[in-house]
């Protein structure tokens, strides 16, 4: 079936593309989170010296 290897093409080529921007968002998200919690707790020893 030679007139269906552009839709392998095409299979292959999303299947990479969705595990790219999975793998792309959650290094994303944990770098995020973990900027987030380091300033989190800053903020919170800030607010404890204030108090």
């Amino acid at each position: 079936m030679p007139q269906m290897a552009p839709i392998k093409w095409l299979i292959l080529f999303l299947f990479f593309f969705i595990m790219f921007y999975l793998i792309m968002n959650f290094l994303y998200f944990m770098f995020l989170k973990n900027t987030k919690m380091k300033n989190f707790k800053i903020q919170l020893k800030n607010y404890n010296k204030f108090i």
